[in-house]
Parts: C-alpha cells; structure tokens; sequence
C-alpha cells in the first residue's frame, strides 16, 4: 500500500540550529529532531543554485563529527536530482540508525517550499529525510512512539517481518507502480527496511517496509539518481 504524504506535512517538527557544529545536539537528545547547516553550507541570500557531491560529503562528515557519537559512520552517500541522500549506521550493530538529506538545489514550494523551514531552504542544508525516517524509526525518531533516541537505553532491530518478506512486499509494490522493476540493496533500520530498486538494471529509487505492519512507503521526493559513494 502506498502512503500519500507531502514533504511539508513533515516539515513542523524540524528546527534550524546554529551553524556552530560544536553546539549541536546534546548527547541524550535524538539526532532526528534537528536540521542542520553546517558552518560551510551556504546561506541566504547568497547561497549558490546548487552543490556537489564533494560539498554534501564534507557536510555530513562535519555534522557526524558535531553529534559526538563515536559508534555512528556514514554508510553511504547517495546523489540524486533534488538532493543527497545520506545513511548513518551503528558500528556495533551494523543496523542503520537514521536517513538524512542534503539539498542540493533551493527546494520547489511543492517540496519543503512554501514558508515552510522558516521561509528559505538553501542549498548545503541537513535534515532528517521524511517519511518512514521519521515515521517508523523506533530509536532515532522523535516522531515515533513518543522521544526517541536516549542514549544508554537498549533497542531492539528484531522486526516481525522478516528481510526476506520485506523484500518480497517491496517487489509486489514495485510490481503494481513500475515496469521492469526489482528491489537490490537493503538496509535495516529500528523498525523498517529501506531498499533501492532498479528499473531495467539502472538504479532509479528507492523504497521502505514497515517491519512490523508491512506497509510500503515510495521515496518520492529523490528524483532521478545520478551516483553513490559507499562509506562501509
């Protein structure tokens, strides 16, 4: 099943912080209930039309060294038409921990436009990515199951549906919604499955399960894919 929610519906719970990286997040708060400018990104109203992948690369790295969490790398970084998309994953566990964005051109007001973000969403800016990142994720999330993310607590990445099932839902919806379409790589975060998927054996998007509901939720604010580097 296909779940129909706009980008800025998700927008409200996000919030701008200082560009000082050392003054980021306090280390018993989710890393998921702020966006982030990093103190290279730039800013309004000089902020270029776009960045690159070697930009985006810099800002995560700066912002996982301002999260002061030692067991958190970067997994991969993946460019898209609008943006890049970035996972960080638990270096104990090998589970993913969290999804996040970086703009890569000045948003449409279709996508986190529109007044929503304070009014300006530049180009180098960070945020949790929407959807099932915000929605299903059971440790990082604040959105899901009241405040999430304390550290010290333990967590369970055990979900009712297994990797397998998951893979097999992402491919009926992949089968209904595309031609030539197949689920590839897979992710597992606390409480759902992130996959890309191919389409003719390019990569073209990607795709997440519930992992106990089995609902499916199509990433649709990526665009067309252009390149990834892999971290792990």
């Amino acid at each position: 099943m296909l779940v129909s929610i706009t980008l800025g519906a998700l927008a409200f719970g996000l919030v701008y912080t200082s560009h000082t990286p050392a003054n980021y997040v306090p280390q018993n708060i989710s890393m998921m209930q702020y966006s982030w400018q990093s103190e290279t990104a730039p800013t309004a109203p000089n902020a270029p039309t776009s960045i690159g992948l070697d930009r985006a690369e810099s800002i995560a790295q700066q912002y996982l060294a301002a999260i002061h969490n030692p067991n958190l790398a970067i997994k991969e970084i993946m460019e898209f038409q609008y943006n890049f998309y970035i996972i960080y994953y638990e270096k104990d566990t090998g589970v993913g921990a969290f999804e996040m964005l970086i703009w890569k051109h000045t948003p449409t007001s279709g996508m986190m436009g529109g007044g929503m973000m304070g009014g300006y969403v530049a180009p180098g800016v960070m945020m949790p990515e929407p959807g099932p990142n915000m929605m299903w994720n059971t440790k990082y999330s604040p959105m899901s199951n009241g405040m999430m993310g304390y550290y010290g607590n333990q967590w369970s990445s055990t979900m009712a549906i297994s990797p397998d099932s998951a893979a097999q839902l992402a491919q009926a919806y992949l089968a209904s919604n595309f031609n030539n379409a197949k689920v590839e790589t897979a992710t597992r975060f606390y409480g759902y499955y992130t996959f890309d998927f191919t389409v003719n054996g390019k990569i073209a998007g990607m795709l997440s399960v519930n992992g106990n509901t089995g609902q499916v939720w199509y990433h649709s604010w990526h665009g067309d894919f252009i390149q990834e580097v892999e971290f792990a």
